[in-house]
């Protein structure tokens, strides 16, 4: 393998977004072209990932400019990993669309599309600026997918989550240009190792990191993504979940070992780290709804991955990553399983709900997988990430920080509890019943559309079983993509060249 089918994962979904765009509404095209667009980007992640657990790193510099003006894409194990999970959780999150028929416009599909390229392409710069722009390609569709349906409450939510993406994005942008003014070069490569030989470099790097920061969902900075998140269509939040959020915690992982030389900012990440943990797990407690409950979950696990990185050291990356790509199928499975109960029920709160195990066992056999291991109890994905990231911390004495993940992991089973009792085995409140339009389980001619709508739950959540008892394959990856962050050598001289 070469690095020349690096610009494909970018490529193929923009020009896919504009064929369809060509062809109209015709919805069976759309759903089969963004399937095969995402499935050729997982394989070609995976063997990626095959590709560069030695230690290579492919590059490819597009169009062959010279250094400084050139676009220069790479990928190491790290990039790959992302690469992949974001793939197949783009593909799942379309079969699901399909079966919400949240896919209905015709624009949804080639926004889907183009979001998508923005993120797989922030995984493959080499440079701030260009990463910049990636993040905007994702942006600025993730604006009309989150208010395609209308309503008050996604109008609301859309204004809030456009106004601090731009806030966020203003941010990133000036660090960039404060990198550049103080360095001459926003080549990650040519600033590996610059903060610790440059307190002016350190400082606009720092505020690189506080953008990346806001669009992670970093507590105090996370107030954003609870309020809107539940107000988005259910195949969108999904994709949202995965993608998003994700891309700036990659970046910090990128920026933080290369240009800090993972040094310098340790107490900062920790604090950081301790507190959307706990913030995001108390948030969940006072929730009422699906979805809300587990969009603050998804800030208290961004908190794990912090951790890892505030550690720095082998077993903590190697588990920080681990839990990331576990961690994005477990997420999407949960929330894949709210927003099948909200378009077969109309609600997704829990006085409003019971009974659905009985009613539909294959999407809470889903749910309960999905939930366990987000909780993190054994054998499954999660038990074996958070045992990781629980470990690194003892080898280093943080004890504070054992003591959170482990705290926090019991309030996180307690609200999965929750939602199992209030929507899959209890029964809805006398209350909710009284003022509530009654919902009749679903009929049995209908039971195609159950499966279609249980199935990619299905799918996400096997995986939290696979790579807990099976794990190994991950855990090596996971292990080769930490060893990249700290021996950042490899990268620099690929990327250098």
């Amino acid at each position: 393998m070469t690095g020349t089918v690096l610009a494909l994962p970018v490529a193929v979904p923009l020009l896919a977004a504009g064929a369809l765009l060509a062809v109209g509404g015709r919805r069976t095209v759309h759903r089969l072209t963004a399937m095969a667009v995402h499935a050729g980007v997982l394989l070609l992640g995976v063997a990626l990932v095959n590709a560069t657990t030695d230690g290579t790193v492919f590059v490819q510099n597009i169009g062959s400019w010279p250094p400084g003006i050139a676009i220069v894409l790479a990928a190491d194990t790290l990039s790959a990993l992302m690469l992949s999970v974001s793939a197949l959780l783009a593909l799942l999150a379309t079969a699901f669309a399909a079966a919400t028929a949240d896919d209905g416009s015709p624009l949804f599909t080639p926004l889907a599309l183009v979001l998508s390229a923005g993120v797989y392409g922030a995984f493959l710069t080499t440079d701030l600026f260009n990463l910049f722009v990636f993040v905007e390609v994702m942006l600025v569709p993730s604006y009309a997918l989150l208010t395609q349906a209308g309503g008050t409450r996604r109008g609301s939510a859309a204004r809030i989550y456009v106004t601090t993406s731009l806030l966020a994005s203003t941010l990133l942008l000036a660090g960039v240009a404060l990198v550049y003014g103080v360095t001459g070069t926003v080549s990650l490569a040519e600033l590996a190792g610059a903060a610790q030989h440059s307190r002016a470099a350190a400082l606009a790097c720092s505020v690189v990191l506080l953008a990346l920061a806001t669009k992670a969902a970093v507590v105090p900075l996370h107030g954003w993504l609870p309020r809107t998140y539940p107000a988005a269509p259910p195949a969108v939040v999904v994709l949202f979940s995965g993608l998003l959020t994700k891309v700036a915690v990659y970046a910090t992982m990128r920026v933080y070992a290369l240009v800090f030389n993972g040094t310098g900012l340790r107490w900062v990440f920790m604090a950081a780290a301790l507190l959307t943990m706990a913030a995001g797990v108390l948030g969940a407690v006072g929730e009422q709804a699906m979805k809300s409950i587990l969009c603050f979950h998804m800030v208290s696990q961004i908190g794990y991955i912090l951790l890892g990185i505030a550690l720095f050291t082998p077993a903590g990356l190697a588990a920080a990553i681990f839990f990331q790509v576990q961690y994005v199928l477990v997420k999407a499975a949960l929330l894949t399983c709210a927003g099948a109960v909200e378009t077969t029920h109309r609600t997704d709160r829990l006085d409003r709900l019971g009974n659905l195990a009985r009613q539909d066992p294959l999407l809470a056999a889903a749910f309960m997988a999905a939930a366990l291991s987000l909780a993190g109890l054994p054998p499954l994905s999660g038990f074996v990430a958070k045992l990781g990231l629980i470990r690194a911390a003892a080898s280093t004495t943080d004890y504070l920080a054992l003591a959170t993940a482990i705290a926090v992991s019991f309030f996180t089973l307690v609200s999965m509890i929750k939602i199992w009792e209030g929507a899959f085995w209890g029964e809805p409140t006398a209350r909710a019943a009284s003022t509530a339009r009654p919902v009749p389980p679903p009929p049995r001619e209908r039971t195609s559309e159950r499966m279609a709508l249980a199935l990619p739950a299905v799918v996400l959540a096997a995986p939290s079983l696979l790579l807990g008892i099976q794990a190994q394959p991950l855990l090596t990856a996971s292990a080769a993509a930490a060893d990249g962050l700290i021996n950042t050598s490899a990268y620099v001289r690929a990327v250098g060249r």
